[in-house]
């Protein structure tokens, strides 16, 4: 019976199944605290190289820095040497993350170009081969997130998760667009229900769950074990909220009031500052801003301003002019 309620993943219980999804320049530190604290039932980091572990780059391990109070967490590698990403997750035992997550889903030039992130669609048997040689050196559950396919011609999220399972992942995360959508179009739940009546292992649907409904609709017309939240959550932690009040008491909760919405983008930004440094953090903060007050009065205005920001001060000033 699929639905809202606990998930077991390997040896990791969820207290809630609504997740949030990795997002490079997102999902860091400060933002998964949020998202955690608004009742987020696992929160997956910033996709982070495996190369780069293993080269002790320097902004690798900011990248993956943990809070004691965000747990459970996934961390999220990439890379399509099984013995780079082995070796990287030698380098990293000592880290506290809960879940290690394998990204297979990532659309960008860059990665796919080096036959990262979605690339791996294109070969199930080096996934199954990735999946295994993680597996035998991580002492945590491994999970894959995936996408439907690389293209309209090549839908094969079924074959990949299959793979997947054969290599000992814990779950599988499926996203209902191909490499070639990127963000865009609709997302096809249909592929999800596919994976989920494949294996064996957890299924978690990922794509346009925007509020309590669409979780549910998810839920619902895929059977999946889990839902991800990931753009929608973008100015928004307090999506984690409405949604388990949407499935705990039937009813969405109120969304945040301006000033709740003002008091919440200041403690993010004091997190910012304390994990990234004023000039860094400040200028992180300048796009989660403008998020936070997409569809605000005045807000269009407002972006122009926000480039401006260059302290506390200036934050504060701008936010409470929009917001209070």
């Amino acid at each position: 019976m699929s639905g809202y309620g606990k998930l077991q993943i390997g040896s990791v219980t969820l207290d809630n199944n609504i997740i949030l999804g990795p997002m490079a320049g997102v999902s860091d530190l400060p933002f998964r605290l949020l998202c955690r604290e608004m009742g987020a039932g696992l929160v997956c980091m910033e996709m982070v190289s495996a190369k780069a572990i293993t080269y002790k780059n320097k902004n690798t391990g900011m990248l993956m820095d943990i809070h004691e109070d965000e747990h459970p967490v996934s961390l999220q590698l990439f890379g399509s040497e099984p013995d780079v990403m082995q070796q990287a997750v030698e380098m990293i035992k000592d880290r506290p993350y809960d879940i290690l997550d394998v990204n297979m889903g990532c659309p960008v030039p860059k990665v796919v170009g080096n036959g990262e992130g979605s690339a791996l669609m294109k070969n199930p048997e080096l996934i199954q081969r990735i999946v295994a040689a993680l597996v035998q050196v991580s002492d945590r559950p491994v999970t894959v997130k995936i996408r439907k396919g690389f293209n309209d011609k090549s839908i094969n999220a079924v074959e990949c998760a299959l793979a997947a399972q054969e290599g000992g992942a814990a779950a599988v995360a499926v996203h209902g667009r191909t490499r070639e959508q990127y963000y865009s179009g609709q997302a096809d739940w249909s592929i999800i229900r596919q994976v989920k009546e494949a294996v064996k292992i957890p299924v978690i649907g990922n794509g346009d769950v925007v509020d309590g409904e669409s979780a549910k609709r998810m839920f619902d017309e895929t059977g999946c074990d889990g839902v991800m939240v990931a753009r929608a959550a973008q100015g928004n932690p307090f999506i984690f909220r409405e949604i388990k009040s949407f499935f705990e008491t039937g009813t969405t909760c109120p969304r945040p009031t301006n000033k709740e919405v003002y008091d919440t983008v200041i403690r993010h930004a004091d997190l910012q500052l304390k994990y990234k440094g004023d000039y860094i953090g400040i200028r992180e903060m300048r796009k989660h801003v403008s998020w936070y007050t997409t569809g605000m009065a005045g807000s269009a205005k407002f972006r122009n301003q926000i480039n401006q920001m260059e302290d506390m001060d200036s934050l504060k000033k701008a936010c409470a002019e929009i917001m209070l």
